[in-house]
């Protein structure tokens, strides 16, 4: 089937600039809107400022806090938040080392752009989890 793109808002973490704009302009392409932060501080401030961003696309490792930290943070705020973590480490990788566990989205790198629309549009069509 073909690719679909949406309206939705994503917030962007991703601290390599090249990616970070390829990223953007394929999002942009499909008809996303996003909001971008180039370390995890960053990110975690500019889900303060817009809590109601559709997803969180963020990279494992980033600087001043890691993907794993700046998602608890933002998760303290707005825990039903959507998220999806990539990495050049492969997921075994990630899981082995405890940064990330199972339950986690996860794509890995060097993404292309079917792959990464695919994956983002899987997440944004997941049923939240039931609140406690």
């Amino acid at each position: 089937p073909p690719v679909v793109g949406g309206t939705e808002t994503i917030l962007l973490g991703e601290d390599d600039l090249f990616v970070r704009q390829w990223i953007i302009t394929v999002l942009a392409q499909a008809g996303y809107r996003v909001i971008e932060a180039c370390n995890g501080e960053e990110l975690v401030a500019l889900f303060q400022q817009n809590p109601t961003v559709d997803m969180v696309l963020l990279d494992v490792v980033m600087p001043k806090k890691n993907g794993r930290e700046a998602m608890d943070a933002m998760k303290k705020i707005h825990p039903a938040v959507k998220s999806l973590f990539m990495s050049g480490y492969t997921a075994d990788i990630i899981h082995h080392k405890g940064i990330l566990d199972h339950s986690v989205n996860f794509i890995s790198k060097p993404l292309t752009q079917e792959a990464l629309l695919r994956k983002v549009r899987e997440v944004l069509d997941q049923k939240a989890p039931p609140s406690h």
